[in-house]
């Protein structure tokens, strides 16, 4: 299936601690990529949650542009990769796929598998990110959170998406 990758997030930080009402922390750089490196069972380079053991079923997270409201920056969202063309929470581990799909995507580099596993549930400084009432609207459209299974490389622009149902 032909999908596009409108947006690759990097974050080295987290900058959204603590209460919304008081503001995120800087960024010490940009976030956003036309490229990024992924590595098995580690995530993205350069991002904050690359080979975290506490986030190795959690290592980056994959979203779906079309659930942001009219006009947001899908930057703004800071999911990893930002898929437009199809429905990226459908992915997520549920009673009939326990373990969650695997799916590769393949923006010209090689395919890249990825075992999707819980919902990423939004939060609080949505409202703050992309504006009143996102938080809400986000609910079980938060995106989901994947392991990369292969190296590879992904690209901002068109991309194959394939569903599979096994990591082999």
């Amino acid at each position: 299936m032909r999908v596009e990758i409108v947006a690759l997030v990097v974050s080295p930080i987290h900058a959204f601690e603590g209460r919304p009402a008081d503001g995120p922390r800087a960024d010490p750089g940009p976030v956003s990529r036309d490229e990024v490196a992924v590595r098995a069972g580690l995530g993205l380079v350069g991002d904050r949650y690359f080979n975290r053991p506490a986030h190795r079923q959690a290592a980056l997270t994959v979203f779906d542009a079309s659930v942001l409201p009219a006009g947001a920056d899908p930057v703004a969202a800071r999911r990893n990769i930002v898929l437009r063309g199809f429905r990226v929470d459908t992915l997520a581990r549920t009673r009939e796929v326990p373990e969650g799909a695997v799916f590769s995507l393949d923006s010209g580099a090689g395919a890249v598998r990825f075992q999707a596993h819980r919902p990423a549930h939004p939060c609080a400084w949505m409202d703050v990110t992309l504006g009143s009432g996102a938080f809400r609207a986000l609910r079980g459209r938060g995106g989901v959170r994947c392991v990369p299974l292969d190296d590879g490389v992904l690209r901002v622009g068109p991309a194959d998406l394939e569903v599979r149902t096994s990591p082999r």
